[in-house]
């Protein structure tokens, strides 16, 4: 017998989790502890496709909505249409997190030796809001100074940031079991994808896969992974003695083209890595940036750490929501699933 999912009214939502691409969609996807029915109703206008659900809290649960925008459109006005229709079906959001994946800006010297897999969450510095924009083509900072534009990710977000830093200190990072749970949970996400030889799914590919090269050494051309380029011209790294993730906190550079090349990547050391889309939400939705490492944008980067790297940011996010409180949510939710026994809870 089909068990019938619990329904909530919208404006129960108070989380929204922005996933750009199919595969940080699914990674967002697989971190819900619960799946709701679908939305009760929708803006007649709006024809965002949302996946709704929960996330346990300290204590309760978040009920959270997933979306992305339409496949193969991007850009500032999707961007803002697509947080416009958000908010227009669900008023009761409150909170934002854009989920994703970006390319490394590695710099040991300065402490910030990240590597594929690792997390970069984009925390508010200096004059910046944690996401700064570029204009690559000119190679210079196009995005609001402090006070200017973008606002701050909301107030209980970057307290949960803080928390969730002294708790790694303390304890560590939930990541890893979270990843380990997504893939008992979901055991066609550890597997290689069908047609996608160089995804290795969304587990660890491996430190054997992790190439960092000289930035101006370039990829051998026709060959479309790097062991047939020089191991001479190797970043000597010091070995990690685990391959957990570990997790950044800085600034996060918002460029509207990819960023291939090592040269260029490497003028932007005050930035910890590069992606294309969290600028474009940031004007209209106040919300955390989180990004999984996948590349080091430079001629080498592949699709091999894309999925890995996506699941990692959202175990991240999943980790954050769960030291948030959720307030009246528990009472709410407990009384709604007394009244529905038939619910499924995963």
């Amino acid at each position: 017998m089909k068990q019938t999912l619990p329904q909530f009214e919208n404006p129960a939502y108070t989380v929204g989790l922005i996933a750009a691409h199919p595969h940080e969609r699914a990674a967002v996807e697989a971190m819900l502890d619960q799946k709701h029915a679908p939305p009760q109703y929708i803006h007649p206008h709006d024809h965002n496709i949302y996946t709704l659900g929960a996330i346990k809290g300290s204590p309760g649960y978040h009920k959270v909505v997933v979306v992305s925008p339409p496949a193969g459109r991007y850009g500032p006005m999707t961007a803002t249409a697509t947080v416009a229709k958000l908010l227009s079906s669900f008023p009761g959001i409150k909170y934002g997190v854009t989920v994703g994946t970006g390319g490394g800006i590695p710099d040991a010297d300065s402490g910030s030796d990240i590597r594929l897999g690792d997390v970069v969450v984009g925390r508010p510095e200096g004059a910046y809001w944690g996401v700064r924009e570029y204009d690559i083509g000119k190679a210079r900072p196009t995005g609001p100074e402090k006070g200017s534009g973008w606002p701050y990710p909301p107030t209980a977000l970057l307290g949960a940031v803080s928390a969730i830093r002294s708790k790694h200190e303390l304890t560590g990072s939930d990541v890893p079991k979270i990843l380990a749970a997504m893939g008992r949970h979901n055991p066609r996400m550890g597997s290689p994808q069908p047609g996608q030889v160089k995804r290795q799914g969304f587990v660890y590919p491996g430190a054997e896969n992790d190439f960092l090269f000289d930035g101006q050494y370039e990829h051998r051309q026709g060959s479309a992974d790097c062991r047939g380029c020089d191991p001479g011209k190797l970043v000597y790294r010091v070995k990690r003695e685990h391959h957990d993730p570990l997790i950044f906190y800085g600034t996060i550079a918002s460029a509207k083209t990819v960023v291939n090349n090592a040269r260029q990547r490497d003028t932007f050391k005050d930035c910890l890595c590069f992606e294309s889309d969290a600028a474009e939400y940031m004007n209209s939705f106040p919300c955390l940036v989180v990004r999984g490492i996948s590349d080091y944008c430079d001629s080498h980067k592949n699709n091999r750490w894309q999925m890995y790297a996506a699941a990692t940011a959202a175990a991240y996010a999943k980790e954050l929501l769960g030291i948030m409180h959720a307030g009246s949510e528990w009472i709410h939710i407990q009384q709604q699933q007394k009244e529905k026994p038939s619910c499924c809870i995963m």
